[in-house]
């Protein structure tokens, strides 16, 4: 096993992986991204739609992973494709395999940017066959517009949010029909003209308050049986079944390393300053908030540079293989931000009086014209009121972090409220 140092390590080669390293590369210090697929960029290098980057200038998804990994390669960040980082060797050391074999890499600073996966169908509990034909939208696309694989000819989408219409659209550019859009969700959460899109011009119907109840065939796939809210079943005939949306942060290595998880978001605990619990190790992207566009990743990892860099040069770290590192005496925690029913999650989920970020929230019913409340020890911080006629669920809300100076960092937790909920 061999052994080496760098100034950074990335981990993960996605927007947020590779923003990070391309900003902290144009400073000098040695960054190295590691990526376990076979070429970086993350999920937009399989997503052909276009969308991706700052419009007018829209890219597709492919085009947008390509530049912002030339990007990162041309500040001279040095990018591994096909290594997977496995484990800890230490506070700032992960041990790593790849096609040179097992390494140890030691680092001053680690950016975990592993992105966030969608739960299949087994941990979706679905009963029934396990026949072939069974996607999520990442394997759907990788499978079409990676490797050009026939998918089948008749496709039920289940979910009917951004990311499904997403999917039905790849099943379409592979020939296939897309049979209809199923959520069990009252109504469905995509924007309403993605709706009216697939309703009108597609002839595609999106059945709201409906279950999938179990998969149907043996060898291929020969339909779903759905449950709708009145009691009433049905079979829907088709080879194909696309499980949309439903992500989990991919925090496999944050957990093996001890790091404090926010129990609302499944990823690392994280401050405005995207410091997860140890010293030394940021986080960005997916991995904090399953998930949010390729844009907020991408600036998530430019703000999580500063943070490093200022890790770098403030003189407090050490021997990063040394596990009686003392820094942990100076690395600020900041308290727990707690977002209270029917609000489902914040990101960042820790605040300190320096915090500047504006915190990404998800609500898990609609709330028409939501008026937000900030306190701590039911002292008032900040109250924000949202003029867009209803919230979401699976869209994002975005609160301000002007208030954060109030806070008290030997007080007790922040709470984010809803004054007076409104079912929309």
């Amino acid at each position: 096993m061999t052994s080496r140092q760098v100034d950074v390590l990335v981990v993960g080669a996605g927007p947020a992986g590779l923003a990070a390293a391309s900003l902290l590369a144009t400073t000098g210090v040695r960054v190295e991204v590691l990526e376990r697929e076979q070429s970086p960029g993350g999920v937009p290098r399989h997503c052909a739609h276009r969308g991706f980057g700052t419009w007018p200038h829209a890219l597709t998804g492919p085009a947008h992973a390509r530049l912002l990994t030339d990007a990162a390669v041309h500040a001279g960040a040095d990018v591994r494709t096909g290594v997977t980082a496995l484990d800890w060797a230490g506070p700032r050391t992960l041990t790593t395999v790849g096609p040179q074999g097992v390494r140890t890499l030691a680092a001053r600073a680690v950016v975990l940017a592993t992105g966030a996966r969608e739960r299949p169908r087994a941990a979706r509990l679905v009963p029934g066959t396990r026949p072939a034909g069974v996607y999520t939208t990442g394997e759907l696309q990788q499978a079409v517009h990676l490797y050009g694989q026939h998918i089948g000819t008749r496709a039920v989408i289940v979910g009917a949010e951004d990311v499904s219409h997403a999917a039905a659209d790849t099943v379409r550019a592979a020939g296939a029909e897309v049979v209809a859009l199923v959520t069990e969700l009252p109504r469905a959460t995509a924007t309403r003209t993605r709706t009216l899109d697939a309703r009108l011009r597609h002839r595609t119907p999106v059945l709201t308050g409906t279950t999938v109840t179990e998969l149907l065939g043996h060898g291929r796939l020969a339909g779903v049986r759905v449950r709708h809210r009145d009691g009433r079943t049905a079979t829907l005939r088709c080879d194909t079944a696309v499980f949309t949306g439903d992500f989990v942060p991919d925090h496999e290595l944050a957990r093996r390393g001890a790091l404090t998880l926010d129990p609302a978001t499944g990823g690392p605990a994280v401050d405005g300053a995207l410091r997860t619990s140890r010293p030394g190790v940021f986080a960005v992207g997916s991995v904090l908030h399953a998930v949010e566009s390729a844009a907020t990743a991408a600036r998530e990892g430019a703000h999580a540079a500063t943070a490093v860099s200022h890790w770098l040069t403030s003189g407090t770290e050490t021997d990063p293989t040394d596990p009686t590192d003392p820094t942990d005496l100076y690395w600020p925690t900041g308290v727990p931000l707690v977002a209270d029913p029917p609000l489902l999650r914040i990101a960042p989920n820790r605040v300190t009086p320096a915090d500047r970020l504006p915190y990404l929230l998800r609500t898990a019913v609609p709330l028409t014209r939501p008026v937000l409340y900030v306190t701590q020890d039911g002292r008032p911080l900040h109250r924000e009121r949202f003029h867009l006629t209803t919230a979401l669920p699976h869209r994002p809300l975005k609160l301000t972090a002007r208030w954060t100076h109030r806070v008290d960092p030997e007080g007790g937790p922040v709470h984010v409220t809803v004054a007076r909920p409104h079912p929309g």
